[in-house]
């Protein structure tokens, strides 16, 4: 069976695919996991790597790959991308910092670029809890630069970075300067100034989008892809063993990538478990992921 066997190696499949396309999306949401003998249980991590082209009419499918780590060390994530070349859109997570630093006179492995929702959503938490106009003044406009991210869309890379550069920049140059100016007239312990000084700490990866047509303003992809397992947390209080965490993350991997491919994952699953039944081999893997098949709905483009 599909749950049983050949799922990891189908997950597995869709996981080279995905971290070998150079522009992933990356984050990872607590599941709580079992102790035995403690009469209590311990939290595990679910660790998803997206990629979707659809934003920049890109070639390729969308997948999402999926991880389960018994806790969240660094490590886990320098693990599963080691071999990784590419944009690693990112969080400020310091476990990545190993992959996206420099190391001497070595460069990152991979390029950080930060999301900018993270800081969208800071000033937003100061504004509604104190409506301070300066708050409301880099909300403004963090707002005009999403609204240029929402015209272009589904247009190619190269239109895509040309008006980026024309009309993103200066905005963010603006912001840039203006953040810096009010955050010396604030004292660093009040909400709005740890807000302004999340941003700046992280200016250099925040402005990377600008760099390449196919990187997004921020973070969504990766944070979609993990709503599900928030939900599913509803259904079950917590995972038997770490050996099921593993189990369960090829079970995300394949239905969610076969979701992103318009395809419903129940019948696509039963589909594949039929193939294997009537002899698909493992030889023959590659024609199983969900790009291969036919979509039932036309996949929704975000980014």
């Amino acid at each position: 069976m599909l749950v049983e066997g050949i799922d990891w190696r189908l997950a597995e499949a869709i996981g080279t695919y995905a971290l070998s396309q150079g522009i992933i999306w990356t984050d990872d949401t607590p599941i709580a996991v079992l102790a035995p003998g403690r009469g209590r249980t311990r939290q595990g991590r679910f660790w998803v790597y997206a990629f979707d082209p659809r934003p920049w009419q890109g070639k390729g499918a969308p997948a999402a790959f999926y991880r389960y780590s018994p806790d969240r060390k660094g490590e886990r994530p320098r693990g599963h991308l080691e071999d990784f070349e590419g944009w690693l859109h990112a969080d400020g997570y310091t476990g990545y910092d190993a992959l996206t630093q420099p190391h001497g006179n070595r460069p990152p492995q991979v390029p950080h670029v930060a999301g900018m929702a993270h800081v969208r959503r800071k000033l937003f938490e100061v504004f509604e809890a104190t409506k301070p106009q300066i708050a409301e003044e880099a909300l403004q406009c963090i707002a005009a630069l999403y609204a240029i991210e929402a015209e272009i869309n589904g247009k190619p890379a190269e239109l895509r970075l040309a008006e980026r550069q024309a009309r993103s920049k200066s905005l963010l140059d603006r912001l840039h300067d203006w953040l810096l100016t009010q955050r010396r007239r604030l004292s660093g312990k009040s909400t709005l100034g740890k807000a302004m000084q999340y941003a700046l700490n992280r200016w250099e990866a925040l402005a990377r989008y600008l760099e390449d047509g196919r990187l997004s303003i921020d973070n969504n992809l990766a944070e979609r892809q993990l709503r599900g397992i928030a939900l599913t947390r509803k259904n079950f209080p917590f995972l038997g063993s770490d050996a099921e965490g593993k189990r369960a993350a090829s079970i995300y991997t394949v239905a969610e990538t076969a979701t992103l491919n318009g395809l419903d994952p129940e019948p696509y699953i039963a589909a594949v478990i039929d193939r294997l039944a009537r002899g698909h081999t493992i030889g023959r893997l590659h024609e199983l992921p969900p790009w291969n098949s036919k979509p039932e709905t036309p996949p929704v483009v975000t980014g």
